[in-house]
């Protein structure tokens, strides 16, 4: 009798020093994954939540600062690595690109996409009987801008790497009637050129903000709304930035369409909430941030 007195003694026991050790049972504290059979989250982990149903969230890195077409390229500010060499094929030996248009000679290069748009716009010129362009100059690499700096030397042509033609977005465009700022073909380009995305990069009375003297036959492609936006404000390329720097945001109605173009800076990989919804065109400046260009719905 001693012996089964001793023994459920010993077995009492031992059921309270496992009770011990076992997990409390909704204690309400928090407990450590890792015990409980499930992989364990840094604390660098996040669960991002679901966007308002009124924006628009968009995944940005920082080297997107110096890609697409409102990337700003002057004398201080170096053409970003680019694909535009790539891009750009002769003219003169893609003679099914030649749409209304001649060519100064047969070295020209510019990318397709660029040449339909320029063809695009003349061809409209065409209509009001302005149809005597030329491209005098499209795509240079490095090599062929440092040949034209050593020719004319750095009051008219800019120093390899720094040349708004490297970025396969500007072109000089001549008439072959007589020089530019007296041809038909330069007075319709200043008046009709921002509907199809082109602005006249370097005009004659902005020359204390571009660093440039005037030059009514290089134009640049920046795209709607952005051309027209600069031209209802008598803007120069700089001008626009930095106002969209200072504004953060500018809205336009533009061929009864509204666009809203934000500006957003940019350090590092990032993600941008946009407050209107839309579809929408992300483009670096070259060099702090992105711009945002929504098209409402």
């Amino acid at each position: 009798m001693r012996k089964w007195f001793i023994l459920l003694a010993a077995l009492v026991a031992m059921g309270f020093v496992y009770d011990r050790f076992k997990a409390p049972a909704n204690t309400g504290l928090p407990m450590d994954p890792a015990l409980n059979g499930k992989p364990s989250t840094t604390s660098n982990s996040t669960t991002e939540t679901p966007p308002p149903k009124n924006e628009l969230t968009i995944r940005v890195d920082r080297d997107q600062v110096h890609e697409g077409n409102l990337l700003l390229v002057n004398e201080n500010i170096a053409v970003p690595p680019n694909d535009a060499d790539a891009e750009a094929v002769n003219l003169y030996a893609h003679k099914e690109l030649l749409l209304g248009f001649g060519l100064l000679n047969s070295k020209i290069k510019l990318s397709p996409d660029l040449t339909h748009k320029f063809a695009a716009m003349i061809a409209d010129a065409a209509k009001d009987g302005v149809d005597h362009f030329i491209i005098n100059s499209g795509y240079r690499d490095d090599k062929e801008q440092q040949t034209l700096y050593d020719q004319l030397g750095p009051e008219i042509a800019a120093l390899p790497g720094y040349s708004e033609h490297s970025l396969g977005l500007a072109l000089d465009i001549g008439s072959t009637l007589t020089q530019m700022k007296d041809a038909p073909e330069g007075a319709w380009l200043k008046e009709n050129a921002w509907k199809y995305g082109f602005i006249a990069r370097y005009p004659e009375d902005k020359t204390d903000i571009t660093g440039v003297i005037g030059e009514p036959w290089h134009f640049r492609y920046v795209g709607l709304p952005h051309s027209a936006i600069m031209q209802e404000n008598h803007w120069a390329f700089e001008e626009y930035l930095a106002a969209l720097q200072s504004r953060k945001s500018i809205t336009a109605v533009v061929m009864n369409r509204t666009y809203v173009v934000y500006y957003f800076p940019v350090a590092s990989r990032t993600t941008l909430r946009v407050p209107t919804l839309g579809s929408y065109e992300v483009s670096g400046n070259n060099t702090d941030g992105v711009i945002v260009t929504v098209l409402q719905s």
